[in-house]
């Protein structure tokens, strides 16, 4: 099932959600910010054990004071660093990667939040398109039961994933 929801990402009691993160790791501003700091620190923490991750990679960590049970982290493209076709596959590779984590852990929530579009200047609508096509793919693929959440911040965000999931994209 997928959803969106206009929501604090933090406030979530799913069994995981994904942190739009930088690549070290440890914390940084946005979504990154408020997950850090309503994780507490146990979180930076055992990011720090992580060393790192590359762009459209991810890694799972405990949810700690959060009402998830975990964190996904993964790293957006920038978008000004990086070709349209390089953007796409890179994000999308986001999603993918976030998706085998929960599977792998077999979670049955997830809450996505709105990789990339915050300071990384990912376009809201085309980095949406990418998120809900690779999301619906990969669940017809793997026939892998789980709800998904797109947590947004902002009415724009939830009319374009709103229209998003209502439409058949290819």
């Amino acid at each position: 099932m997928l959803e969106v929801k206009q929501a604090d990402i933090t406030k979530l009691k799913v069994d995981a959600i994904v942190n739009a993160a930088n690549k070290s790791l440890l914390g940084g501003g946005g979504v990154d910010g408020a997950i850090h700091a309503a994780a507490g620190p146990l979180l930076l923490e055992e990011c720090r054990k992580l060393h790192g991750c590359n762009t459209g990679e991810a890694k799972i960590t405990k949810g700690y004071n959060l009402p998830a049970k975990f964190v996904i982290h993964t790293v957006g493209p920038i978008y000004r660093f990086h070709t349209s076709t390089e953007n796409s596959k890179l994000l999308a590779d986001c999603y993918r990667n976030s998706l085998k984590l929960a599977q792998k852990y077999q979670l049955k929530s997830l809450a996505f939040s709105s990789i990339s579009t915050g300071v990384y200047g990912y376009p809201k609508k085309e980095a949406a398109e990418i998120a809900v096509r690779t999301v619906k793919s990969w669940l017809i693929e793997t026939k892998y039961q789980i709800n998904i959440i797109f947590c947004v911040f902002d009415h724009e965000n939830k009319e374009i994933y709103q229209g998003l999931i209502n439409k058949n994209l290819s």
